[in-house]
């Protein structure tokens, strides 16, 4: 049996949906850019970077920018999804996840946030969740996007863990082979169909105990 001495989690999906925020945030760009973009083609951006995120909207749309261009659209988008997080409450977290923590911190068992946004901060202090986390690694802090293992992998260091002892929690495959290139276990939050390099798949926390922690 392994010790796990540690669990990294990723921010969107995972503790709060702030997924529907970067969807309306996207949707207003495309629309200002004059096309549809649907909840389907949302999925494709999960677990990937803002820039990135950005080259697959134009691209469904069509549409060529500059670099400039680029980043002057990534703003806008950016500056519209935090004035949506802004208004988020502690009641968005999601089912289960508060009392998770809590049995982690009882359970001397470390806590970091490994994830590519650079609003993690905002997002933590509205849901009054920062003081449960021993490290918050984010895209202020790294700079290579999942399926890159870099922000899992500096989680561990500044938790002073190894990785082998190490949980991921994530929703995204880009995640999900993030966790493992970073040799840790990863706990997948959704579907197995989608999930299915993750060493177990949950739907949520809402029942979880210290056992899924066991492998």
């Amino acid at each position: 049996m392994v010790n796990i001495k540690a669990c990294l989690f990723d921010l969107d999906g995972v503790i709060v949906d702030t997924a529907k925020y970067h969807y309306l945030a996207w949707k207003r760009l495309a629309d200002e850019l004059g096309f549809q973009f649907t909840e389907e083609d949302n999925e494709r951006l999960k677990g990937v970077s803002r820039m990135a995120s950005l080259d697959i909207l134009l691209s469904i749309g069509g549409i060529a920018a500059s670099d400039e261009e680029k980043e002057e659209m990534a703003a806008k988008k950016n500056q519209w999804y935090v004035d949506y997080i802004t208004k988020l409450k502690e009641d968005e977290i999601l089912p289960g996840v508060k009392e998770f923590l809590t049995t982690l911190r009882n359970n001397d068992i470390k806590i970091a946030l490994g994830s590519a946004s650079k609003n993690s901060m905002i997002i933590l202090e509205n849901l009054k969740l920062v003081p449960y986390f021993d490290a918050i690694v984010d895209g202020n802090k790294v700079s290579k996007a999942k399926p890159d293992p870099e922000v899992f992998l500096l989680g561990a260091k500044e938790l002073g863990v190894s990785p082998s002892a190490c949980v991921v929690f994530e929703d995204a495959e880009a995640g999900i082979e993030a966790a493992k290139r970073a040799g840790m276990r990863a706990i997948g939050i959704g579907e197995p169909s989608i999930l299915k390099e993750a060493d177990k798949v949950v739907p949520g926390f809402q029942e979880a105990s210290l056992k899924v922690l066991e492998f």
